[in-house]
């Protein structure tokens, strides 16, 4: 119990977000590999130089973002509590059995991935409906007793898909400074060309 004096802490770090969403993901039996080989799966389709090393440092990236640890955390509690039964009325079986008309879940996936604009968005309909690696299979096993992972296998494939955009445009960025020889671009070189 909190006394008066105690002030709650509602703001962290982005080290300290970071490291409460790799515990939280853990909890749920997601790494950061396994989100990052999704990002890579997609990604390499349309670039040839994506490194997985790239991959996990864009989910890491991804992970420390104040929305994105905001949403974590909201998703695995909502998904805990639907699994121990401990939400009221009809929500709780709509949210437990998944059920495909709740577009909640898909809703709060948009918003992670929206934060890398329509290619994000985009990404992340595509892992939604292909369900790649690791959403599948949290997917899968939201269907067996005891398990529900609504809203984690959306927040995890629109993690995925936001570092997948960021990714782009990590290469794409090498791209253009390889093109002006290594030199920074700016908006006077662009009137130059």
């Amino acid at each position: 119990m909190s006394t008066s004096n105690e002030t709650k802490r509602l703001v962290y770090t982005r080290q300290e977000m970071f490291d409460f969403n790799k515990k939280t993901l853990e909890k749920r039996g997601i790494s950061i590999e396994a989100i990052g080989e999704i990002t890579f799966t997609q990604q390499s389709r349309y670039m040839q130089n994506v490194s997985r090393e790239l991959c996990i440092e864009s989910v890491e990236k991804i992970l420390s973002l104040r929305d994105v640890f905001h949403h974590v955390q909201l998703a695995a509690e909502i998904d805990r509590l639907a699994e121990e039964k401990l939400l009221k009325g009809p929500i709780q079986d709509i949210i437990y059995e998944d059920l495909g008309l709740f577009g909640i879940d898909e809703t709060m996936g948009l918003d992670v991935a929206g934060l890398y604009g329509t290619i994000g968005m985009t990404n992340f309909g595509d892992i939604d409906v292909n369900k790649h690696g690791i959403v599948k299979k949290l997917n899968d096993a939201g269907k067996e007793a005891g398990i529900c992972h609504t809203f984690m296998d959306d927040i995890v494939g629109a993690i995925a898909a936001a570092a997948s955009t960021r990714v782009a445009q990590v290469l794409s960025e090498s791209d253009a400074l390889e093109d002006f020889g290594g030199r920074r671009m700016t908006l006077f070189d662009l009137n130059n060309r």
